[in-house]
């Protein structure tokens, strides 16, 4: 059966070990003598460093299946981590058991997974989700690769299940009156396609025929319009568009507001300001929230937070913009709010969500205009 495997981190959590095991495993309490656990942030998988006064927390698996094992293997391989024998205390003493971890010098706080928020946990089990089902399916490393991704789309489900939009209008039905009967993922890259089979509850009481559904899942995302109350300008960007190059459009390049994916660590109105960097080179001051909203809920799970965002753009150069890593080619316009408004008729601007911030500015426009 090999070595015993002492493990920390996420997997002190039962639902993500049990995720990644595809069972229950006979574990007890142990702990690692003259080592820290360390991470960057309460959602990458810490590593043992060694610290002679430290002890590094965690439970001993006793009795692993060999599947058992290559999926834990799997798992924290593409977290960025390789298995090393050392020595763990239990009840019963010191023994040799394998663990896994990475480069010493991996920086960061001390964290021990029972000090760790709440938020991240969830985040882990469902990110713990879809890195195991491609468990056989797929090499490490390309999973590994889009972790950051598989993280995003964890946070935007943990987000989903937390939210509390009001049932006035709507049937204020919940999550069981639908009835799944499979799931499956065909296609996962920087995003993914799911698949379902399930029925539903109709409006006269029944319950739907089983049918077949499919949706692009993305993550949630932050978009924010800059807005000059003092001098009425406001910035948007250009640029090039796959989905209507896909249509045929024989213009692909869109005016939009500043947007961008709101990472698992970070809040919605942190990703507005930092979207707002990297795209236009600039600072927001005050962040006005507008909406959320789900942009098309038919066949998309993604979520949008929208904002308008104050800012000095009297003295703003334009220019151009994005990050080279991610293959961004963005550039900036400031204009007058004027101008915004005939581009909107004109049909010029035909990206939704600024065409519901340009609507929103012009209501409100008065009071932050009076504000400043």
């Amino acid at each position: 059966m090999g070595l015993p495997v002492f493990v920390f981190g996420s997997l002190l959590h039962a639902p993500v070990r049990d995720t990644v095991l595809g069972a229950a495993a006979v574990s007890r309490p142990a702990q690692m003598p003259g080592a820290q656990a360390r991470a960057r942030d309460c959602l990458e998988e810490p590593v043992a460093v060694a610290d002679e006064n430290g002890a590094v927390p965690g439970m001993l698996l006793d009795g692993l299946a060999p599947d058992q094992r290559a999926r834990l293997d799997y798992y924290l391989r593409v977290q960025g981590l390789a298995p090393r024998v050392g020595r763990v205390a239990t009840a019963g003493g010191l023994l040799e058991a394998e663990y896994y971890t990475g480069a010493a010098d991996a920086g960061g706080q001390s964290r021990i997974f029972d000090a760790w928020p709440t938020w991240c946990r969830a985040v882990a089990e469902q990110a713990a989700v879809e890195i195991m089902r491609a468990f056989g399916q797929e090499p490490v490393a390309s999973v590994r690769a889009r972790l950051p991704m598989i993280r995003a789309r964890a946070a935007s489900r943990v987000r989903g299940a937390a939210a509390d939009a009001p049932a006035s209008l709507r049937a204020d039905w919940g999550r069981g009156m639908v009835r799944e009967r499979s799931h499956r993922q065909p296609w996962a890259g920087f995003f993914t396609v799911e698949e379902s089979i399930l029925s539903y509850r109709r409006f006269d009481g029944s319950m739907s025929a089983e049918v077949s559904r499919a949706g692009f899942v993305g993550g949630d995302a932050a978009l924010v319009l800059p807005y000059d109350p003092a001098h009425d300008l406001v910035l948007v960007i250009e640029q090039f568009r796959y989905g209507p190059w896909l249509r045929l459009d024989p213009r692909p390049w869109l005016l939009e507001p500043i947007a961008g994916r709101v990472d698992a660590e970070e809040t919605p109105e942190a990703c507005a300001r930092r979207e707002a960097r990297e795209e236009a080179g600039l600072e927001i001051g005050g962040l006005e929230h507008v909406a959320d909203y789900y942009p098309s809920p038919g066949v998309d799970s993604e979520f949008f937070y929208t904002f308008v965002g104050l800012a000095d753009l009297a003295s703003h150069r334009e220019g151009i913009g994005g990050l080279a890593s991610e293959h961004e080619d963005i550039r900036s316009h400031v204009i007058p709010f004027a101008r915004l408004m005939e581009l909107v008729s004109s049909g010029e601007v035909n990206c939704g969500p600024l065409v519901l911030l340009a609507l929103w500015l012009g209501q409100n426009r008065p009071r932050l205009r009076g504000q400043a």
